[in-house]
């Protein structure tokens, strides 16, 4: 049993190449907050290139507007819980609801938050990379971001709720559900995206990366087409060819690259859409292309209003996501089997979840603190996975 009853482990963030497994207070929640319980946090590409690079959106000099945060900060956006305890003034969560986040920031009054699109807020930001995050045993969050999951949701599941509403947006921004479909680049996103897309009945769903293993799990996951970025003659051009020279409805760029986009625009017929999901700088394209074929390109950014739609989805049409997680690792390993695994390793890993209570009893050593902070109910409850 540990010493101090009041303290937890954490991922840090201090700069590019410090990220810190580290011993921090247990947070309190403040008004309109809620105490979570992580019980998983998965590894964004963001957290790869805040460690990688950064900073890119960590707030190191001034604070965050809606977090107040600025670093060190405790990384990871991707997680969901139990809840362990209630602020001042939180209504419709109870103390033992399993939920999972949803992790933007949005202040409620902007033009933009008047008109119901809270992901593009005056203020937009996410737990995680604005303010403090998920990749520690407990995080404190204001209680919007928390959805309540039925019986029928395990927390395996909402872990992946993060990636796939990237994946769900980007697919409304596509507008009306398409009949041909290219995703290029099969990181989470792009898997999640060939998912949902199999989901909604997209006759044709065409693949596209430099690994066979990400095809091949692409195919799994319901990609009717694989094409290898890596071809001679093109992605482009062989996608045309398995389309009748056509080229698809819609192509969902989501490497973040000028080439992925190029790709994406010779892959779509004309007057078709490109929806740009992965996060590039400055690009070049041949406009007068652009023009004379119709095309439009859509930018789509974080997203809204879709854990409803996913947790539906998954409660009672059985939509599974948990083919895109290839290891659950301990805290204690989030650099070397983590972040290390995702930016240099042999490339076999595509979602890595973080489980902070892995190998210990995560009960024990705050029952005390669970008592004196009203989190009895939930002290002895159990892990709650829900599985």
């Amino acid at each position: 049993m540990r010493a101090d009853r009041h303290r937890m482990k954490a991922a840090v963030w201090y700069g590019a190449r410090d990220v810190r497994i580290a011993e921090v207070d247990v947070p309190t929640p403040g008004r309109g907050e809620v105490l979570i319980e992580v019980a998983y946090c998965g590894i964004c590409g963001s957290d790869l290139h805040e460690y990688a690079d950064g900073p890119h959106a960590i707030p190191v000099v001034e604070p965050h507007p809606a977090s107040g945060a600025t670093a060190p900060l405790i990384l990871g956006h991707e997680f969901c819980g139990t809840v362990a305890a209630l602020g001042p003034s939180v209504v419709g969560l109870t103390i033992g609801d399993r939920v999972a986040v949803e992790p933007n920031y949005r202040c409620g009054t902007c033009p933009r938050c008047r008109a119901g699109e809270y992901n593009i807020c005056r203020h937009f930001g996410f737990a995680g990379l604005m303010g403090h995050g998920g990749m520690a045993e407990y995080a404190a969050i204001p209680a919007y971001m928390a959805h309540r999951l039925p019986e029928a949701v395990s927390l395996e599941q909402a872990a992946l709720f993060e990636p796939a509403s990237v994946a769900l947006h980007a697919l409304r921004r596509a507008g009306t559900t398409p009949e041909t479909v290219t995703v290029v680049g099969l990181g989470p996103v792009g898997l999640l995206t060939v998912r949902l897309a199999a989901e909604r009945k997209v006759r044709r769903i065409v693949a596209v990366d430099v690994s066979p293993d990400r095809l091949h799990r692409a195919a799994r996951l319901g990609a009717t087409d694989l094409v290898d970025a890596g071809l001679e003659e093109g992605a482009g051009a062989r996608i045309r060819e398995l389309t009748g020279g056509e080229g698809v409805d819609v192509a969902f760029e989501a490497v973040g690259s000028e080439s992925a986009l190029r790709t994406c625009l010779a892959a779509t017929r004309r007057g078709g859409r490109v929806v740009l999901v992965g996060l590039a700088r400055e690009v070049s394209l041949d406009a007068f292309a652009l023009v004379n074929n119709e095309q439009s390109i859509v930018a789509s950014v974080g997203y809204r209003d879709t854990y409803p739609e996913l947790i539906r989805l998954v409660a009672e049409r059985g939509l599974d996501l948990t083919p895109v997680v290839t290891s659950t690792i301990a805290l204690d390993a989030l650099i070397p089997h983590g972040f290390d695994a995702l930016l240099g390793g042999p490339g076999d890993q595509v979602k890595i979840l973080v489980d902070p209570a892995a190998h210990r009893d995560r009960f024990d050593h705050l029952a005390p603190y669970a008592a004196s902070a009203g989190m009895a109910k939930h002290a002895s409850s159990g892990r709650g996975r829900g599985c």
